[in-house]
C-alpha cells in the first residue's frame, strides 16, 4: 500500500467539517456566521462574506431548487396544481366541469351584484353631497328677491 492511495478515504479537516456542516443548514447558518463575526471581529466579517461570495454559497440553495422544480415538472407533469387535466373517471370529469362553470357563474353574478353595491352607495353619496351643497349655498346667500319684497321663498322657488 503505497502513502497516495487512492481508495482510502480523504482526509477532511475541522474547517472542511465546518463549512459541510453550514452548507447543510443553509443560508441561514451563513448569514447568523457573518453577522456574528461582524459584530465580535469586524475584520473577520468581511473575510466570511468574501468567502460566502467568493464560493458561491448562496447560490447552491437556487441550483437545489431548480433541480426540484425540474424533477417534479418530468415526473408530476409540474410542481402546480393541472385542474384542466381530466382525472381518467368521466362522471367525475364531468361533475368538475359542471361544478367550475357553476362556480365562475356565480362568482360573476356576485361581482356584478357589488358592482351595483358600490354604484348604489356612490349615488346616495353624491346625491347627499348636492343636497348639503345646495343647502350651504342657501344658507349663505339669501336670494335678492326675497330680501327686496319681505316675502320668503320655500325650497322650491315659491313665495309664502
Amino acid at each position: 500500500m503505497s502513502y497516495l492511495d487512492a481508495s482510502a478515504a480523504p482526509r477532511t479537516g475541522p474547517i472542511r467539517r465546518a463549512i459541510a456542516w453550514m452548507d447543510e443548514n443553509g443560508p441561514l447558518s451563513w448569514i447568523a456566521l457573518m453577522v456574528a463575526s461582524f459584530i465580535f471581529a469586524g475584520p473577520l466579517g468581511f473575510l466570511v462574506l468574501g468567502f460566502i461570495l467568493f464560493t458561491g454559497r448562496f447560490g447552491k440553495g437556487r441550483r437545489r431548487r431548480a433541480e426540484a422544480r425540474q424533477f417534479c415538472a418530468q415526473r408530476f407533469g409540474g410542481y402546480g396544481m393541472h385542474m384542466s387535466r381530466p382525472s381518467g373517471n368521466a362522471a367525475f370529469d364531468n361533475y368538475k366541469a359542471e361544478t367550475i362553470a357553476r362556480l365562475e357563474r356565480e362568482q360573476n353574478d356576485f361581482e356584478a351584484f357589488l358592482k351595483r353595491l358600490r354604484d348604489a352607495r356612490d349615488k346616495a353619496e353624491f346625491d347627499q353631497y348636492m343636497d348639503e351643497r345646495a343647502r350651504t349655498a342657501a344658507e349663505e346667500s339669501p336670494e335678492p328677491e326675497a330680501a327686496s319684497t319681505g316675502t320668503t321663498l320655500d325650497h322650491k322657488g315659491d313665495a309664502k
